[in-house]
């Protein structure tokens, strides 16, 4: 029982050592600055499209205050005839 856990404890540190040698490569390195590249890129696109939004909703915002403000009128001058 004893020597089981002794070999799975082994075999973790060694697996563990493996996996750190792995992540700390040159080619780790290099594909962790692919994907930073691209998650920033990724984030310049999702501000864009904010930016577009927001300016779209600020133009409908804008355009149903006027159709408000013209069909008070309208309501105005129907009660004042």
């Amino acid at each position: 029982m004893e020597w089981s856990k002794l070999g799975l404890f082994v075999g973790g540190v060694l697996f563990g050592t493996a996996g750190i040698k792995i992540l700390s490569s040159k080619d780790a390195k290099k594909a962790y600055t692919h994907c930073a590249a691209a998650v920033l890129r990724a984030k310049d696109t999702v501000v864009d499209q904010a930016t577009v939004l927001q300016e779209n909703c600020t133009d409908i915002y804008e355009e149903a205050k006027q159709i408000n403000e013209e069909r008070a009128a309208k309501e105005q001058e129907t009660e004042i005839n």
